[in-house]
């Protein structure tokens, strides 16, 4: 019996090692294989890619009293356009102008007792001068230590009315710069602290623009600041808006491995942008192309499934002929990676490349191409 098993198990695996050894299918020119596909565009540029970004105001601060106290007035509602210096909104003013009253009562005594303490002190120094037996020296001094602290009441007096003045003038509340109010956070006759959140107003003269560059392409930064760019908002979208570059982020997204970029722009005269709209923003074609040229980088970018590569090293790409409907091997040189694929030189638009399941086709074979 136990000879039988050891027969029956040399049989089946010895009908396992035919099988796997079993010649594998040859793939042939005559096999026609779907593949997935793509029409060429454009060669796009160095910088002639579209980044989205929303729009920002230049400046834009939340207003706040440096001082307490009751809302006695709010000049402005939002969406108020107000110029440098305009009144926005005002405290109750009672108190401050009370510690105001003070501070000057303080400071006319303290001249008082000033003029008081010199009159004192230049007396007994005569008379020290004349007949020092007349008076004591310790008199002398004690004249010119209440002198002196005299005139440190009328320093101290003179500083709390410079801080009465200031928290007078606190109470009003005043645009900083040309703007727009977008938003109010109290209302009238509220009781609000000191730094609390009033007013917020944006700097809409220009708008900034900022979208994230991959750090692929940071190498050559130095090139893309002298890059002029245009935008084109979502809500505008046959608009263009020129802009420049205004500032280069130099620290990289932890997550995204991208750097802020930063563009400005004057208002169109077509529309207003305002803050917060989206868009894309773009490369000037032109510059940039010149730039590309300078550092190679003129090319179509394509899926890196596109590609493959033979035994030297070189790298191709399968073209499929629009009539025939078969493939030819074509070489191709990567000039720039990209987060969406390979930039290559060698390719003319208009042609139709496989751009999947590359090392499963054979040259001259036929491929239906997949919708």
């Amino acid at each position: 019996m136990k000879n039988r098993l050891i027969v029956m198990l040399l049989l089946m695996t010895a009908l396992l090692v035919l099988v796997a050894c079993g010649e594998k299918k040859e793939i042939t020119k005559d096999e026609v294989r779907p593949v997935k596909a793509m029409k060429l565009a454009d060669p796009e540029p160095f910088g002639g890619r579209w980044f989205p970004g929303k729009a920002t105001a230049t400046q834009e601060v939340n207003l706040s009293f440096r001082v307490s106290g009751r809302v006695e007035q709010i000049q402005v509602d939002v969406g108020a356009e107000v110029k440098q210096g305009d009144l926005l909104a005002q405290l109750d003013p009672q108190d401050y102008q009370v510690e105001l009253n003070n501070a000057e009562a303080q400071i006319s005594k303290a001249s008082a007792g000033l003029d008081l303490a010199e009159s004192e002190y230049a007396r007994v120094a005569r008379v020290y001068d004349k007949d020092p037996g007349a008076v004591s020296k310790s008199m002398v001094d004690v004249r010119r230590a209440q002198l002196d602290t005299a005139k440190a009441q009328v320093i101290s007096a003179k500083a709390a009315l410079e801080r009465a003045k200031d928290n007078l003038n606190y109470t009003f509340l005043k645009a900083p710069f040309d703007g727009i109010i977008v938003e109010r956070f109290v209302e009238q006759f509220e009781d609000v602290r000191a730094n609390q959140q009033i007013i917020r107003l944006l700097d809409t003269s220009s708008i900034e623009f900022t979208v994230q560059i991959p750090e692929t392409l940071m190498e050559h930064i130095d090139k893309i600041a002298h890059i002029g760019a245009y935008v084109i908002y979502d809500a505008y979208p046959g608009v263009e808006v020129p802009a420049k570059i205004k500032k280069v982020g130099k620290e990289a997204s932890k997550t995204t491995r991208t750097y802020p970029v930063t563009l400005i722009m004057d208002q169109p005269d077509a529309f207003k942008i305002l803050p917060g709209m989206a868009g894309k923003a773009k490369g000037n074609k032109a510059a940039s192309s010149k730039i590309a040229e300078e550092v190679g980088m003129v090319g179509i970018e394509i899926p890196i499934s596109a590609t493959f590569a033979d035994d030297g090293g070189q790298t191709f790409v399968w073209l499929i002929d629009e009539q025939t409907k078969k493939v030819n091997r074509q070489e191709v040189k990567v000039v720039n990676l990209t987060e969406e694929g390979a930039l290559v030189a060698g390719l003319e638009k208009g042609t139709w490349i496989v751009t999947a399941g590359v090392n499963t086709l054979v040259e001259g074979q036929q491929v239906r191409i997949l919708q």
